[in-house]
């Protein structure tokens, strides 16, 4: 028989600092590689769309702590804050993407990146 192994704890905000890290990178490279092309101003867009992930990666963690704290919460209102939360992502992408043509655009890249 063998003994059951438990899972190993995960550290939600170390995997946060984590990836905030990584996308601070791959936001100063987009920067300097857009800037070769002619397109610094979508570099920075980039690491607008890179942001956005982080806020939404932040705020689903926040989310999901809420829901395990509180038994009362049905899915439904918790499936309400979700889509709340990601339409509020998407608009501010969208209208990013959309008054600042075409540069603006990078934002979709730096959340599809994220």
């Amino acid at each position: 028989m063998q003994p059951v192994a438990t899972p190993p704890i995960v550290d939600a905000a170390a995997n946060l600092r984590r990836s905030v890290i990584v996308a601070s990178c791959l936001g100063l490279a987009s920067i300097g590689v857009l800037a070769v092309f002619g397109h610094p101003l979508m570099g920075m867009f980039v690491c607008v769309g890179l942001g956005l992930g982080a806020l939404n990666n932040r705020m689903l963690q926040q989310s999901m702590r809420h829901f395990a704290s509180r038994p009362a919460m049905s899915k439904g209102q918790f499936s309400q804050r979700v889509l709340l939360r990601l339409g509020v992502v998407t608009a501010l992408a969208f209208g990013f993407g959309l008054l600042f043509r075409p540069d603006g655009l990078g934002v979709f890249a730096g959340l599809a990146i994220f």
